[in-house]
């Protein structure tokens, strides 16, 4: 059973696509199929209005998926914000070769959004304001070979671009002032840390209902391994210090690759592992080998300007045994 996770960077229709979208379906198509996933969790799969219909829906995805493998998988999305349909932008999709019996978008299930009061800006000394995820993580439970089940968490934490102050933007690419830069940065880590720890207190539910349950969380967490968000959703006994947690605790799954290919992302140069399969210790006992294809990828930061006709994250791919 092969488990992959790709953000496939904004995947969109005119006249919000650039490149155009033939270009990006002929770069896109060839690695998704490379990848020969049973379970594939998929981020940034922007949603597109329909004439005629009151919601968005995903049809640039279901025009990239069409001839694939893919085109006939299971399928479990986020939802718009009135939850009809699917959100304009950055929606999680999965997809599943396997029959999914659950599925249950998770944001603010176990920590309400943290009160907090601006510092710089037009809105430094006001009151609170509630400072939300940007999106849900996304839990299925998918019916596997032999009655066992996997669940699944597709996961986006924030980026580490900063946040939008009040007050303290010349234009989307120019900040004011470094104060209000910084407060941006803060807030972006904010949101990354503390869906972090949703996610963990996600896992210990599910692991408290069925100890030695088999899951799998796989996405784009914006942080490397050594990072507080990987260290909240991991729990490791080095952190925890209790030896009787260790069954608990995940296991990142991309440690198993070589040092000098263990990247997902390039940026100005510097290689970066953002992306991750992380293993309930179940499932990592079947596991049996992980890649990650970022061959072709291109520097985010130094690439030419309107974008870039695959992704600037290289999809990963876990095998593990069955039957």
């Amino acid at each position: 059973m092969r488990l992959a996770t790709f953000n496939i960077e904004s995947l969109d229709l005119p006249t919000r696509s650039e490149p155009p979208f033939e270009a990006r379906a002929a770069a896109l198509r060839p690695a998704l199929e490379r990848l020969a996933a049973d379970i594939l969790c998929l981020q940034e799969v922007n949603g597109q209005h329909v004439p005629g219909a009151p919601e968005r829906r995903l049809v640039a995805l279901d025009l990239l998926l069409e001839g694939t493998r893919y085109a006939a998988y299971h399928r479990a999305a986020t939802s718009g914000a009135d939850g009809r349909g699917v959100a304009s932008v950055h929606n999680l999709v999965t997809l599943s070769r396997f029959p999914i019996l659950e599925r249950r978008e998770v944001r603010h299930a176990y920590m309400a959004p943290v009160e907090y009061r601006y510092v710089t800006g037009s809105a430094k000394g006001g009151a609170p304001q509630p400072v939300a995820f940007d999106r849900p993580l996304l839990l299925t439970e998918i019916e596997l070979p032999g009655a066992k089940s996997l669940d699944v968490i597709n996961a986006h934490l924030r980026a580490r671009r900063a946040s939008a102050i009040p007050g303290e933007k010349v234009d989307s690419a120019t900040w004011r002032t470094t104060g209000g830069w910084a407060e941006g940065y803060f807030i972006s880590a904010l949101k990354r840390t503390a869906q972090a720890l949703e996610l963990r207190l996600l896992i210990d539910e599910r692991l408290a209902s069925a100890p030695g349950r088999l899951i799998a969380v796989a996405g784009d967490f914006n942080a490397e391994d050594h990072e507080t968000p990987l260290r909240l959703a991991v729990a490791g006994e080095d952190d925890t210090g209790n030896s009787r947690l260790a069954s608990s605790a995940l296991i990142v799954l991309d440690r198993a690759l070589p040092p000098d290919r263990r990247w997902s992302v390039l940026h100005a140069g510097r290689r970066e592992m953002l992306d991750h399969v992380l293993a309930s210790q179940a499932l990592y006992g079947r596991l049996r080998g992980i890649e990650v294809h970022n061959e072709g990828l291109a520097d985010e930061v130094l690439a030419a300007g309107g974008g870039v006709a695959a992704s600037y994250h290289a999809p990963l791919v876990a095998e593990f045994g069955w039957g």
